[in-house]
């Protein structure tokens, strides 16, 4: 399994009503968990800043991580980028290889 930082900017038209926020935020989670196989979600934060959200979860390789982001953007998402997570004891260990 491979790790994965998925940064996600909410659009205008899902950010007008808040209170929906969590319906919509379990809508998503279990279209996710049914087209998604595998995915383990390991944190969800919201955030001040330019982004709304960053998840960070497990996913069995990059296309399921792909699909992760594209019903992100389905269901409302301005931007939802995906970036590959490497743990800081592998990165230390990549780096001694160099």
């Amino acid at each position: 399994m491979s790790t994965f930082v998925l940064m996600t900017k909410l659009s205008p038209e899902v950010t007008h009503d808040m209170k929906k926020r969590e319906t919509v935020g379990k809508a998503w989670k279990a279209r996710v968990k049914g087209k998604c196989k595998g995915v383990k979600f390991q944190t969800h934060f919201a955030l001040l800043g330019p982004y709304d959200f960053m998840d960070i979860y497990e996913a069995p390789n990059e296309e399921t991580a792909a699909k992760v982001a594209m019903i992100t953007l389905s269901m409302g998402a301005l931007k939802a980028e995906t970036w590959p997570a490497i743990p800081y004891s592998r990165f230390l260990k990549l780096a001694k290889e160099v």
